[in-house]
C-alpha cells in the first residue's frame, strides 16, 4: 500500500490553496505528525527571520495513526518558528480536532504569508476554503468555537486562537478544545500574525485501514494491556494532578519562582476532585484523564496546578481552576504564563523593577493581582504588555533579571517539578529541542526506584545507575526517551500510553510497528522506528543550529546551579556545573554530535539530500547560518499550477 498522505498548502497572502501528496520516502523517513512537520519546516523556513513576520511557516500535522482506532491516536503537532524562544516552535495537542481534520481529507496543512484581514480555513471532503473571519476577531476561544458551531453545525471541530493570539502575545496557544491546546512556544501568536483566526474541520468520514481485521485485533490487544496498567487506571480516576502531592511531599514543587520547593496541600488531587464533574477523553483514548470542572471549563493539569498555584503562591483549588479556565478561554499557555508572572514577582521583590514599570505592588499569593495580570497580558495592557513578551521581556529589565528567569533557550520551564533533585530531568530540559520542556525526553522511570537494574538495562539497552540523584548514565535514559517519544509524536499517540513514560509496560516499538503495518500497510521494523526517532531529533537540532543554537544554550537556569533546594527531603540538592558539563558531553557523544552539539556532516548532508530545503544548513561545522539567499516570501514553486 503506497503511503502518500494529503498535503494542503495555503497561501494566505494570495488566497491560494494547492493540494499535493507527501512523498513516500518522506513518510518512511519521518512517518507523520511531529516528524513530517519538522521535515517541512526545514524545507520552507528561512533562517533568522522574525517569527511574527509573514515569512514564518505554520504547520498543522496529525500523526500517521491519528484518527484511526489506534489507542490514544488523537494527537497533532503545530509547528513554526517560535515567537517565544526564537528557535524551533513545536507543540503537541490532543482532543478531537486532529482526527476530524484527517477525516476531512487533510493530513497536513502548511500556511504561508499573511491574510489581508482575519480569515478561517474550512475543511470538508478533501477540499479547503478560506472564509472571512472578521466577525470572529475579538472573540475568546470559547466564544469562537460556539460561533463557528452555530454557523456551521455542532459537529464541526475547531482549532482557534483567543484574544492573546490576536494580540500576538508570545505565549499564546492554539486551542483545539475547552482545554486541549498546542500551548508551548507561542504558536497562537503566529496564527494571529497571519490573521488566521481558526481552522474548522467538518467531516465524519472513517479513515481507510490496510487490514481491518488484523488492525482491530491489535488495537484490542494493546487497549487491554493499557487497561491492566495501574498508572493508566489511576490517571483515569484523578488525572495528572495526582503528581502534585507526590512532588510536594518530596520537596520538588516549584514555589515562588523556584525560591522555595514546597507548598501547601490545598492543591492536592483530592482537593481538585471536589470541583470535578466527570472525566473525559480525547479521540480514541481509554485513559480519560481530562477533568470537566464545575466552574465551566476543563482541567487543570499538574503543570497548571503547580505553575498558576504553588509557583505564584496561590492557595486553593477553586482559585487555581478559575485561573486555568481564564487562560484557556483567552488562549494562553498556562506554563509560560505562570512562570513569567512568577519571574516578575521575584524581580519586584528584589527591587530590580518597581511601580514605575508595574503600575502597582506585586506579591506572591495575591490572587486578584494574578487574575488581573492574566487579563492584561492577553490584551497587552499596561505592565501586561511587557509580560506578554514572555522571556523576550528581558530587554525591558536590568541585566540581572536573567539570573531569575526559569527558562532554557528562551522557553519558560513547562514542568512544575524542580529538577535540581533528579539529574536526568535536569539534563532533559537542558537539551530538549524546543527549550525547557518535560515532554520531549523526560525519563519518568527515574522516579521509580523500585525497578530492578536488570529491567532498566533491558529497556535502555545498557546498564544505568538507578540512583535518581546521580549524574552518570543519565544521558542514556534521556536519549532513549527522546527517541521513542519522537516516534509516538510522529504516529499521533499520547505520551501517557508510550513505553517508558511512567511505566515499562506500555506501548512499545513492537506494538507501534504492528499498528503501522496493519493500519497503513507500511512495513517497518521496531529498529527502523527507533531510527526515525533519531532522525527527528537530529533534524530538530539542525534546525536549531541553523538558528544559532550552540552548546552554550544547552544549559539550565542559574538558580539550579547556584542555589541548593531549601526544604524537605530534597534539601541541599543543586546541579554541579562540572558534573553537568560532563553529563552533557556524554549525551552529545551518545548522539554522535561533536563537543559543541553539532551533528556530523554526513548526517546533515543526508537530511539535505532527502528534504532538499530551500535554505539548507551547508555544513554542521559552520556558524549555524545556512545559505539563506534572502528572505522567503514565496509560495513553494510546486504551487504554481
Amino acid at each position: 500500500m503506497a503511503i502518500e498522505p494529503n498535503l494542503t498548502l495555503v497561501d494566505l497572502t494570495a488566497g491560494r490553496i494547492v493540494y499535493e501528496k507527501t512523498p513516500p520516502d518522506a513518510v518512511r523517513a519521518f512517518l507523520g505528525g511531529r516528524g513530517l512537520n519538522v521535515y517541512y519546516l526545514y524545507k520552507y523556513l528561512p533562517p533568522r527571520l522574525d517569527p511574527l513576520s509573514p515569512d514564518n511557516v505554520l504547520i498543522f500535522g496529525p500523526g500517521l495513526l491519528t484518527g484511526t482506532l489506534a489507542p490514544s491516536g488523537s494527537r497533532m503537532n503545530v509547528t513554526a518558528k517560535s515567537p517565544e524562544s526564537g528557535i524551533l516552535g513545536d507543540s503537541n495537542t490532543g482532543g478531537h480536532f486532529a482526527a476530524k481534520m484527517r477525516a476531512a481529507g487533510h493530513d497536513r496543512l502548511i500556511f504561508f504569508g499573511r491574510a489581508e484581514h482575519p480569515v478561517y480555513l474550512y475543511l470538508e471532503n478533501g477540499r479547503a476554503e478560506l472564509r472571512d473571519a472578521r466577525h470572529l476577531w475579538g472573540l475568546n476561544a470559547r466564544e469562537t468555537r460556539a460561533a463557528l458551531q452555530a454557523e456551521l453545525g455542532p459537529g464541526v471541530q475547531v482549532a482557534c486562537i483567543g484574544r492573546a493570539g490576536e494580540k500576538r502575545v508570545r505565549m499564546a496557544a492554539v486551542m483545539t478544545g475547552p482545554k486541549a491546546a498546542a500551548g508551548r512556544g507561542g504558536l497562537g501568536a503566529v496564527m494571529g500574525s497571519k490573521h488566521l483566526k481558526a481552522v474548522v474541520a467538518a467531516d465524519k468520514g472513517q479513515l481507510p485501514v490496510a487490514d481491518w481485521d488484523g488492525f482491530l485485533a491489535k488495537v484490542k490487544e494493546v487497549r487491554q494491556s493499557l487497561a491492566d496498567s495501574h498508572v493508566i487506571r489511576f490517571l483515569g480516576q484523578v488525572g495528572t494532578p495526582l503528581l502534585y502531592e507526590v512532588s510536594n511531599h518530596l520537596g520538588a514543587i516549584r514555589t515562588h519562582n523556584s525560591q522555595l520547593n514546597a507548598f501547601d496541600d490545598s492543591l492536592d488531587a483530592a482537593e481538585i476532585e471536589k470541583l470535578v464533574d466527570k472525566m473525559v477523553s480525547c479521540f480514541g483514548c481509554n485513559v480519560h484523564c481530562r477533568h470537566v470542572n464545575k466552574l465551566g471549563g476543563q482541567g487543570p493539569e499538574y503543570s497548571t496546578v503547580g505553575l498558576l498555584g504553588a509557583n505564584l503562591g496561590i492557595s486553593g483549588a477553586e482559585r487555581v481552576i478559575e485561573l486555568n479556565n481564564l487562560c484557556n478561554d483567552l488562549g494562553l499557555d498556562t506554563s509560560s504564563t505562570g512562570t513569567i508572572i512568577g519571574w516578575a514577582m521575584e524581580l519586584y521583590q528584589r527591587g530590580l523593577i518597581g511601580r514605575d514599570m508595574t503600575g502597582g505592588h506585586l506579591a506572591f499569593g495575591d490572587y486578584e493581582l494574578v487574575r488581573a495580570l492574566i487579563e492584561d497580558i492577553a490584551d497587552r495592557r499596561g505592565f501586561g504588555d511587557v509580560l506578554a513578551e514572555s522571556s523576550q521581556a528581558l530587554r525591558f529589565f536590568p541585566p540581572e533579571a536573567a539570573d531569575y528567569l526559569i527558562a532554557v533557550k528562551g522557553l519558560p520551564q513547562s514542568d512544575p517539578h524542580d529538577v535540581r533533585y533528579i539529574k536526568a530531568f535536569a539534563l532533559g530540559i537542558a537539551v530538549a529541542s524546543r527549550g525547557a520542556d518535560h515532554l520531549r525526553n523526560r525519563p519518568t522511570l527515574e522516579i521509580f526506584t523500585k525497578f530492578p537494574a536488570e529491567l532498566l538495562a533491558q529497556i535502555y539497552g545498557r546498564p544505568v545507575n538507578t540512583d535518581m540523584t546521580a549524574y552518570d548514565t543519565k544521558e542514556v535514559s534521556v536519549a532513549w526517551s527522546e527517541e521513542i517519544y519522537a516516534v509516538g509524536d510522529a504516529l499521533g499517540l499520547c505520551r501517557f500510553i508510550t513505553h517508558g513514560f511512567n511505566s515499562p509496560h506500555l506501548t512499545k516499538y513492537e506494538h507501534m510497528a504492528e499498528l503501522v503495518r496493519l493500519g497503513t500497510g507500511l512495513e517497518v521494523t521496531p529498529e527502523e522506528l527507533r531510527q526515525v526517532g533519531q532522525r527527528i531529533v537530529n533534524l530538530e537540532r539542525v534546525i536549531n543550529v541553523r538558528e544559532g543554537v550552540t552548546r552554550a544554550d544547552d544549559t539550565l537556569p542559574k538558580r539550579y546551579f547556584d542555589d541548593p533546594m531549601p526544604l524537605r527531603r530534597t534539601k541541599g540538592h543543586r546541579i554541579d556545573r562540572q558534573q553537568f558539563q560532563a553529563m552533557l558531553t556524554r549525551y552529545y557523544a551518545l548522539r554522535d554530535w561533536d563537543e559543541n552539539g553539532l551533528p556530523p556532516v554526513e548526517v546533515v548532508s543526508a537530511l539535505n539530500s532527502l528534504i532538499q530545503p530551500a535554505f539548507p544548513l551547508s555544513c554542521a561545522r559552520d556558524s549555524g547560518r545556512g545559505d539563506e539567499g534572502g528572505t522567503n516570501a514565496i509560495f513553494p514553486p510546486v504551487a504554481g499550477g
